[in-house]
């Protein structure tokens, strides 16, 4: 039976893990209310940062949830993503939609992540420093 938890090598958790995404990213993938960069990695399994900032999203109750449900799906659907560090983004607005249009939009996100991360090529990622 395949690992559902979430551990400490499944997130990026310094500032250069997440430099690394944002100054490099091979992928943007948008759903509503969000947006998740992506870098190809070989690490074997997908890494994941999460960036929701108070001018975006002003409850922190609303964040939290935010937060929660994404690690969520992440945690759900880790053994169907391709190796890859993620960065997903809060937008304005995000804290208007409620969880099932939440869950959809981000399985949605990452089924487009699957099939965009299978047509970069196949080089780029065994070339890179990881």
């Amino acid at each position: 039976m395949p690992q559902q938890g979430f551990p400490r090598q499944l997130r990026l958790l310094n500032a250069g893990d997440f430099s690394h995404v944002f100054e490099q990213a091979d992928l943007k993938v948008h759903g509503k209310g969000m947006m998740a960069l992506v870098r190809l990695t070989t690490r074997g399994y997908p890494r994941l940062g999460l960036v929701v900032s108070k001018k975006n999203v002003k409850r922190a109750v609303d964040r939290n949830r935010f937060k929660r449900l994404v690690r969520e799906s992440i945690r759900l659907r880790q053994d169907h993503l391709p190796s890859v560090d993620i960065v997903v983004l809060a937008r304005r607005g995000v804290q208007d939609i409620d969880n099932e249009t939440l869950h959809r939009q981000l399985h949605g996100m990452w089924k487009r992540l699957q099939r965009d991360a299978q047509a970069v090529p196949s080089a780029s990622p065994l070339t890179r420093n990881t």
